[in-house]
């Protein structure tokens, strides 16, 4: 309406345009033909033009816009992961997890929570590729925490779950308890946000070098919900059967495992049918806990002999103390310890928490002689050397903006060939495209300015508007060759392009602009919506003068 308003039917040159965009125009046609005939003055505002473009990468380098494969969701449920030491009592555990819920139950947003102690909560795509379902013992637990409707709450489930995630965790320290914060991933799932992979030739120092780097993810701000996949040391008490003994009393050590197992685990010993009970009661053999508890009280267990005797256990076996064996976890036939966390605070990218970690894991000094070798997106070939590879959300972050970089410089190549097969010219490409890194300007400060990550659907929606980009400095330049073609002079066809072109470059932008704006608050496509509204009216007020500009400067030394 701005631009339209003072619309009056008129059959002179100037019919149909608005008193604003006139007035706009003759300020530029001023401004572009003092620049046409100075030299300098071009130079500075093409000194101007690279600052302010250095200035909006920079807004990276000082995070102020931080680098995400995608933002959060808003998502209507999270869980809590449990995992208390190894050894742990099912009673510890549920006492933590009961109390966790209980302080679920003040937070305003929670709808309901359901508690499971000792078994896996029912997992979803997410829980599939953390291996969720394979959680079962008394020292884990899970919590399934149900949001109140997107409508009825203001604050986003990310929100809730930095707010609720201090006073967990106090919780969790308290009874020695390892708590993780599970959201639903916007993206593609992955076992944690932050992982380190530590590979080597020994799994002993494996473990040593794994701690190192578990004690530099806790100091590091920002990074939270540490954890590894080494299990504690836990005792195990091994009964060694004197085979003589027992065959000199008749009894095999099969009949003292099968023993000992029924004492302990318990066994079925059959069906009891009571009076009036349609259904009967399953009868359980086992041992009371008081005798189950201790080694001394299995010891003095007496077995029958076939000549009706008894003899103690005490008498047929050799108790030792030894520890249980750990998991072993390997990924592509090579073993592998797993260091997890995941990132809170301000920059909540796994990126700037790993540019922060590499430089303290680099100064790591192995006791081998040499650095911990890190690799960024392939696993180590050779085990000989301990080394690590960055894994998790930094994996996927990187194979996108690194396939995204490929594709858009494909896309830059066949604009090129396209341009160069119609204007038969091998310079004027560069003309036409230089206003695509230009849209920078107006796409990093769009994101900086609302708070938004610069994402994949960011990078996509830059590679998108380099059509519109190139789309609107074509259009200049092919009016500068027609003006041209007609006889009239550069410095003219130059301005009147400018003047005359803009409604429609105008007009692009605008459609741009409304036709985005309907996904702009949309948690996972508002990059995409900020990098073509913001980028297109940049580029658009940029390339209005840069294009005839550059366009001038080769044309006057062609000629």
């Amino acid at each position: 309406y701005i631009v339209l308003r003072g619309v009056r039917k008129s059959t002179g040159p100037e019919a149909g345009e608005g008193r604003l965009l006139k007035s706009l125009n003759h300020i530029y046609e001023a401004n572009l033909r003092g620049l046409l005939g100075n030299g300098r003055k071009r130079a500075k505002s093409y000194g101007l033009v690279f600052l302010l473009l250095a200035a909006s990468c920079l807004l990276i380098a000082f995070k102020a816009v931080t680098v995400k494969m995608l933002p959060f969701d808003n998502k209507s449920e999270l869980q809590v992961i449990i995992d208390m030491p190894e050894g742990s009592t099912l009673e510890g555990t549920a006492a933590v997890t009961r109390e966790i819920g209980d302080y679920l139950g003040t937070v305003p947003e929670v709808l309901n929570y359901e508690l499971y102690t000792g078994t896996a909560a029912p997992f979803n795509f997410n829980g599939l590729v953390r291996h969720y379902f394979l959680r079962e013992g008394a020292n884990v637990a899970d919590i399934q925490v149900n949001f109140v409707p997107m409508g009825e709450r203001s604050a986003q489930s990310h929100d809730i779950a930095k707010r609720i995630r201090p006073r967990i965790k106090e919780i969790g320290d308290k009874y020695g308890a390892r708590i993780k914060i599970a959201e639903v991933p916007p993206g593609p799932p992955v076992l944690s946000t932050l992982v380190a992979e530590i590979y080597g030739p020994d799994p002993e120092r494996q473990t040593e070098i794994a701690r190192q780097v578990k004690e530099i993810f806790e100091g590091t701000e920002g990074v939270v919900d540490v954890d590894w996949y080494v299990e504690d040391d836990q005792k195990k008490v091994v009964f060694d059967v004197d085979k003589e003994k027992a065959a000199r009393n008749g009894i095999s050590p099969e009949e003292i495992a099968k023993t000992l197992r029924i004492l302990l685990s318990g066994a079925p010993a059959g069906l009891a049918h009571v009076e009036r009970d349609k259904e009967p009661v399953d009868l359980f053999l086992r041992a009371p806990l008081p005798e189950r508890a201790g080694v001394e009280s299995l010891k003095d267990i007496s077995l029958m002999t076939p000549e009706g005797g008894q003899v103690s256990v005490a008498e047929l076996v050799t108790v030792r103390e030894t520890l249980e064996d750990k998991t072993i976890y390997g990924k592509n036939l090579k073993r592998v310890v797993y260091v997890t966390a995941d990132v809170a605070g301000r920059g909540e990218s796994p990126v700037y928490a790993i540019l922060g970690m590499k430089e303290a894991i680099n100064k790591l000094e192995l006791r081998e002689g040499y650095s911990l070798k890190q690799y960024s997106s392939v696993q180590p070939p050779l085990e000989n050397v301990y080394s690590m590879k960055w894994d998790g959300e930094w994996q996927i972050t990187y194979e996108v903006f690194r396939d995204l970089g490929i594709a858009f410089a494909a896309v830059l190549v066949l604009i090129y060939v396209m341009i160069v097969g119609w204007f038969r010219s091998f310079i004027i490409p560069f003309v036409i495209m230089a206003p695509i890194p230009l849209s920078l300007i107006g796409i990093l400060p769009g994101h900086a300015l609302l708070g938004a990550f610069f994402t994949a659907t960011s990078m996509i929606g830059f590679i998108a508007g380099a059509g519109i980009v190139v789309r609107n400095s074509i259009i200049l330049v092919d009016f500068i060759e027609l003006k041209l073609s007609e006889g009239m002079a550069l410095k003219d066809a130059v301005v009147e392009a400018g003047v005359i072109r803009f409604r429609p470059m105008l007009l692009t932008a605008s459609a741009v602009v409304v036709g985005s704006s309907v996904i702009l608050f949309d948690p996972i496509f508002q990059g995409l919506a900020i990098s073509l509204m913001a980028g297109e009216v940049a580029a658009t007020l940029i390339s209005r003068t840069m294009v005839p500009l550059l366009y001038y400067e080769y044309k006057s030394r062609v000629d």
